[in-house]
């Protein structure tokens, strides 16, 4: 056959549709990317993609610092080979999402999250502490950790009968108790009724912090302070603290909803002060005891 065309054999062997310099790539618009617009010959380096008009604009830089803006899209060459210029991956967005989705493998006290594991049926160890707050702190940051060891938190109506209380729950190795006590410091009521309790029996342990009340334990950064305040003897604690942080604070309504604020500043471990994390995550260390399968 007389291929005077120069099309060989067959016309449709090959993709004669094809451009001469070959099918567009896509390719990220990234800074720093020499391009080249095919309509204008400009010629320049990548220094932004922003949205604009409605329609994303990618912008180029030349050689003498000159900038202009061209449509995000086809219509580019790079070393001479056509592109389709795209968005380049939000590298802030990914990381964002990359530290969202660590966070969200570990539970808010920093344990491995345990996927697809049932909570453990209530074992018979318990955790007391002191009140509704102390308790509320405790499931929020170590609720998910409690439930896959089956630990239960109950809270106590004070501790000035904290030696009774602990003979009538009758603690033994398989059935221990762990407390929670605000304000353990030495030379105070709350040490002295500790050291009594503590010898009722062997499996119980009695931990606590050295702050007048648990909303201390949160670190005052959270709430925008260096400090949290410091409140005279004789004036109610939390409601001067509410005071003085500039919060409603005449009645138990205002105090417990100025809790639920400081609550809700708290997002894991890494907000509160260490001297509680450390009695807590002994106390839950104390009462965990492996089924005797596991021992």
């Amino acid at each position: 056959m007389n291929d005077r065309y120069g099309y060989g054999s067959d016309v449709l062997a090959t993709d004669w549709r094809a451009p001469r310099r070959g099918r567009a790539q896509e390719v990220a618009a990234e800074r720093g990317l020499v391009v080249e617009d095919v309509d204008t010959g400009w010629c320049g380096a990548v220094v932004g993609v922003e949205r604009a008009g409605g329609m994303e604009v990618v912008h180029l830089e030349d050689r003498r610092g000159r900038r202009k803006g061209f449509p995000l899209g086809p219509g580019f060459l790079v070393d001479g080979q056509p592109v389709v210029l795209t968005r380049p991956e939000d590298r802030e967005s990914t990381s964002r999402l990359a530290q969202a989705r660590q966070a969200a493998a570990r539970t808010a006290s920093g344990s491995v999250r345990v996927e697809g594991r049932p909570a453990r049926v209530a074992s018979g160890s318990r955790i007391w502490v002191e009140g509704r707050h102390d308790a509320e702190l405790v499931e929020k940051v170590w609720g998910d950790d409690l439930r896959v060891e089956g630990v239960v938190v109950e809270m106590l109506d004070g501790v000035d009968d904290l030696a009774s209380l602990i003979r009538e729950f009758a603690p033994t190795r398989d059935r221990r108790l762990g407390i929670l006590v605000d304000h353990l410091v030495p030379a105070t009521k709350e040490t002295r009724i500790v050291q009594q309790a503590e010898r009722v029996s062997p499996w119980v342990r009695i931990l606590g912090h050295p702050y007048v009340d648990v909303w201390q334990s949160v670190k005052p950064a959270r709430l925008g302070r260096e400090a949290w305040p410091v409140i005279e003897r004789g004036r109610s604690w939390k409601h001067g603290v509410l005071a003085e942080l500039g919060w409603p604070h005449r009645s138990q309504t205002d105090v417990a909803l100025g809790w639920k604020r400081i609550l809700s500043t708290v997002r894991s471990y890494s907000d509160l002060e260490p001297t509680l994390l450390a009695s807590v995550e002994e106390l839950i260390d104390f009462v965990t005891v492996p089924p005797p399968h596991e021992e």
